[in-house]
């Protein structure tokens, strides 16, 4: 917390506006609108809600079939389900860990052979990094199907000039507790489409008719943010700015703290942007390095340091263990190495330096423990 937000939510108190709706949501959508540079907002209970009405909005209905991004939260893809629809998982590609274009362009070349091209194509900006989205808008465009683009996790990133959030024909954004800015649950769907975006306030408050008397003509959902957190919500898009710059800080610490290690490698920005850099990212590998991703892991837990593994991807989750999937490139899973050598290091805006350098520490001397071990293995054989 920023240490202002409770004077939109005393203003909330005092006017008694607490129940959804009211001021603080208006001026919530408004200044998201003007600072990421699109027409119009509405804000949301959750990212997950956003990409619910979205895929309303665009009729996806039972059998339809949804591209989505596999190297992601299974949040991404559960609101496909939600209408009926079927995923298909397309893989990342290495230069920014996010939807593989090529794995794309086969996957919609072989929908076209079948008469089946999706309704929707879900590109998510991973760990606050950007898609290459000029390449996937061309390949949708092409096709005449259009983006979603979850940047639930990438707010203030810049791609070749432009906020994530702002390329396809929408943009969904998460304020969960872990995001960049938080109001400690919500979300936003943002369209150049105003029109589309007042139709996905009508669907979110219930799809109530303009009638005199409480009247449904079509399915409606529960999805409007509150006014309360509305205001905590407006306090944080103020300090966006000073929370990406910290983040990236961040990283540059981690950076010159671990590149020098055998086989590590950080999450890489791709050219022509600018990534908030949500997550500091890394990989290992493990025959270079001598340490194994359990290890870090095991060596940070005991330290009582959260890290994880990045996101298992979606087709190998159980939950779509029958769903179609289309790797980077024949024989080459790029999701699927970046999950096994994958590691997301301790991140928040407030964490200090002095608990960066446990974090550094911690990994250190577990490669200096490994590598001593090695030494004494290879004394011990030599001796026999």
């Amino acid at each position: 917390m920023s240490g202002d937000e409770q004077r939109y939510v005393r203003e909330a108190f005092e006017s008694n506006w607490i129940a959804p709706l009211g001021p603080n949501v208006d001026a919530f959508e408004s200044q998201m609108a003007e600072k990421i540079g699109i027409k119009a907002a509405a804000a949301l209970t959750s990212g997950t809600a956003a990409i619910h009405i979205a895929l309303a909005l665009l009729d996806v209905s039972k059998d339809d079939k949804v591209f989505c991004s596999t190297l992601t939260f299974v949040a991404s893809a559960n609101p496909i389900r939600y209408q009926g629809a079927e995923p298909v998982f397309i893989d990342s590609e290495p230069e920014s860990w996010n939807m593989s274009p090529q794995a794309l362009e086969r996957a919609f070349r072989d929908a076209a052979l079948n008469d089946g091209l999706p309704k929707a194509v879900i590109v998510v900006n991973l760990y606050g990094q950007s898609a290459k989205m000029d390449e996937l808008l061309a390949i949708c465009n092409r096709y005449g199907v259009p983006i979603i683009e979850d940047a639930a996790e990438s707010l203030g990133t810049i791609y070749k000039g432009k906020f994530s959030g702002t390329l396809g024909t929408f943009g969904i954004f998460s304020f969960n507790g872990n995001k960049i800015i938080t109001t400690s649950g919500g979300g936003m769907l943002v369209s150049d489409d105003a029109d589309a975006i007042t139709h996905a306030r009508f669907l979110a408050s219930q799809a109530r008719d303009p009638a005199p008397y409480y009247q449904h003509s079509v399915t409606g959902f529960n999805y409007r943010l509150s006014n309360l957190l509305a205001g905590v919500g407006r306090t944080q898009l103020s300090v966006l700015k000073k929370y990406m710059a910290a983040r990236r800080i961040i990283f540059s610490i981690y950076y010159h703290g671990l590149n020098d290690l055998p086989g590590i490698t950080f999450m890489p920005e791709l050219a022509g942007t600018k990534m908030n850099r949500w997550l500091t990212v890394l990989t290992v590998d493990e025959d270079e390095a001598g340490v194994t991703v359990e290890q870090l892991l095991a060596a940070l837990h005991e330290e009582n340091i959260e890290a994880r593994r990045v996101w298992k991807p979606l087709h190998l989750q159980p939950l779509f263990r029958k769903t179609a999937y289309y790797a980077h490139a024949p024989g080459v899973h790029v999701a699927e190495s970046l999950f096994s050598s994958g590691i997301c290091l301790p991140s928040g805006s407030s964490l200090t330096e002095e608990q960066q350098a446990r974090v550094i520490s911690c990994i250190r001397k577990t490669f200096e423990q490994e590598s001593r071990n090695r030494v004494y293995l290879i004394l011990g054989k030599h001796e026999v």
